[in-house]
């Protein structure tokens, strides 16, 4: 009886990380651009310029103060997958778990942020036709480890600055994020995950690299592009 009792508490265990899975995924599909092209504009930002659903295009496109209600969702929905993931597989509540670095918190921020990076990617209900996933991402990693956002937004932030490149500074978060998580934890299960998450930012970026190699990538610029 103890053996039977034990072993479907270890099954359930393992069906948390598949709920904690499901939740931080359709937590991501929440794609703050195209909804709030869709609610205030009536359209789909990914039929103009460069056809992402980000908050970079959002502003080419649209611009004006609703561009921050993209940022507010991408960021909430991001802090919303990752604090079910610690409920469901860490076992204590968020604000204390906030606080804390423990390895099992480790795991559940990575796999829970993977999940909800393939979400704001490949959103089912929008066609799995995403964002690249770089605000959610940034916001993952500062719940993540103040160390793993110090490189990743340190690596952005000083790549933007130099070049006026967004594409640059993100594309280089999926070089540098692997690297820095395997000094921070020297951990093999969390560098597969981050991995996995630098492959997906990396080829969601790929045409942009393209542009970047050929000199053709546009520069970022606080004027919005006129119509027409």
């Amino acid at each position: 009886m103890y053996l039977l009792v034990t072993g479907f508490y270890a099954f359930l265990s393992h069906l948390d990380y598949l709920y904690a899975a499901v939740a931080a995924y359709l937590c991501g599909c929440f794609n703050g651009a195209l909804f709030t092209s869709r609610l205030f504009f009536h359209d789909d930002v990914r039929t103009h310029g460069s056809g992402n659903a980000g908050l970079t295009n959002f502003y080419r496109t649209f611009g004006g103060p609703l561009t921050f209600v993209v940022i507010l969702t991408d960021v909430l929905k991001a802090v919303v997958a990752l604090l079910i993931g610690r409920w469901l597989l860490v076992g204590h509540l968020p604000a204390l778990a906030m606080l804390m670095n423990s390895p099992e918190q480790a795991y559940s921020d990575y796999w829970c942020g993977l999940f909800c990076l393939l979400g704001h990617m490949f959103p089912c209900m929008f066609q799995f036709k995403g964002g690249k996933g770089i605000l959610s991402g940034g916001t993952i990693i500062i719940m993540i480890d103040w160390r793993v956002a110090l490189v990743g937004w340190g690596g952005f932030i000083l790549l933007f600055l130099l070049t006026r490149y967004v594409s640059l500074g993100s594309s280089s978060t999926g070089i540098d994020l692997p690297i820095v998580t395997w000094f921070v934890y020297r951990d093999w299960v969390l560098l597969v995950l981050i991995c996995i998450m630098g492959g997906l930012i990396l080829w969601k970026h790929r045409s942009n690299i393209a542009r970047l190699i050929s000199g053709t990538e546009s520069k970022f610029s606080f004027h919005r592009k006129a119509a027409g």
